[in-house]
């Protein structure tokens, strides 16, 4: 057996598990740890002081998690919600954030900072549910109009753009028909194999299996996740598309076979504690470790490119928010165009896909790259202080009536 050094991913293991320790320390400074982790790989990586490299180990893990990190996306995505009028404005607003996009990626091109406009302009589409709906959370609007609107125009943004991604730049070629073939066959097999699942649920026998182990050293629950994920990705691999179609779609179905948890609650959090306690933070730091800063902080220009794209980032996904002012009014408006431009996870993947493809220069991945993580530093911060602002308001009206 060929021997295989783990000291990389040890040094990664320990970033790990020192970033949100760090930060527990400073529990009022509301920064998200994925930020910490991928400056940590920048510092300690080829772009710094190059003590960790990334080797097979940790390449292998960062794919898992990379896997793992869109499972649970899908995961967050409640299709009940996807309904009448909340559905219908977040589609619209989707519609505009495309529309917007492609204007500034030919911006972009014709600025020649871009090899791929279209690329760049479905990376400035997406929006991060999971870290927007820990500041709906914290600002107790997970219930509100404010936050039912954002998550459904999220969940819209997060999925149009990984299926945009999977179909557009699919690193197994093809041109566009057969990758719209490819992409039809995929939506068939995973309807049947909702089907089959929803139906393997149902059964009585089946399902005191499941109940008597899940909570065993057999996981059973967990393990049939797993195998989704896993089974989902071979099938996109093998039909050529992205493997992050395969992940996300595996979380989608997961979550909307199995919104009863009442018999298992604890479901979630373990596939959590895979996920964020172990894989997910490896994806993030050796994204971290492949971030080429050396060619982006080169020249003035190149590092003029991190602002721009964040401005562009608050806009593409931002002004869609108008259409909610007659619904939620102007302060909630303002606060829900700042968390859809929060978006980091879909722009590193969609940055590491353009530098295998040649459609993107390092340095404009990096740029991307830098621009997502202002993105999570700045926009949720502002938006609850915007909603902060809002109650005060709302609290001072009645006093000034009196």
């Amino acid at each position: 057996m060929p021997e295989v050094s783990f000291a990389n991913l040890f040094f990664v293991s320990l970033i790990a598990l020192c970033t949100p320790t760090f930060l527990g320390f400073f529990p009022r400074v509301r920064i998200p740890s994925v930020v910490v982790a991928i400056a940590a790989g920048i510092v300690l990586g080829p772009s710094g002081l190059e003590v960790i490299q990334v080797d097979s180990p940790v390449q292998i893990l960062a794919l898992l998690g990379l896997a793992f990190l869109l499972f649970l996306a899908g995961l967050e995505i409640d299709m009940r919600r996807m309904r009448g009028h909340l559905a219908r404005v977040a589609l619209a607003g989707y519609g505009i954030t495309l529309l917007i996009s492609v204007l500034a990626g030919q911006v972009f091109s014709s600025l020649d900072w871009v090899r791929s406009p279209l690329l760049v302009a479905v990376a400035l589409s997406a929006t991060s549910l999971g870290l927007i709906v820990p500041v709906l959370i914290d600002a107790d609007q997970m219930e509100s109009r404010t936050g039912l609107q954002v998550i459904a125009a999220s969940s819209v943004a997060e999925f149009g753009s990984v299926l945009l991604l999977s179909l557009l730049f699919s690193t197994s070629g093809g041109n566009i028909g057969e990758r719209l073939v490819r992409l039809v066959v995929f939506a068939a097999l995973v309807a049947a194999v909702g089907v089959a699942v929803s139906l393997a649920d149902r059964s009585v026998r089946l399902g005191g299996v499941f109940l008597r182990l899940q909570d065993t050293t057999a996981e059973l629950r967990v393990r049939a996740a797993v195998a989704l994920l896993i089974g989902f990705v071979v099938l996109a691999q093998r039909i050529g598309l992205e493997t992050i179609l395969g992940a996300f779609v595996a979380g989608v179905l997961v979550g909307t076979i199995d919104r009863d948890t009442t018999t298992h609650p604890r479901f979630r959090t373990k596939l959590d504690a895979i996920g964020y306690g172990f894989l997910v933070p490896v994806f993030f730091i050796t994204s971290g470790l492949q971030l080429d800063l050396h060619a982006l902080f080169s020249s003035t220009s190149a590092l003029l490119r991190v602002p721009v794209f964040l401005l562009a980032l608050l806009i593409v996904r931002g002004v869609p928010a108008v259409l909610y002012l007659r619904v939620i009014g102007v302060w909630a408006s303002v606060a829900a165009a700042l968390l859809q431009a929060t978006s980091l996870p879909l722009i590193v993947t969609a940055a590491q896909i353009g530098v295998v493809l040649g459609l993107l220069l390092p340095v404009n991945a990096a740029a991307l790259v830098c621009a997502g993580l202002l993105s999570t530093l700045l926009f949720p911060a502002a938006a609850l202080a915007v909603l902060r602002r809002r109650d005060l308001d709302s609290a001072a009206r009645p006093r000034r009536s009196q």
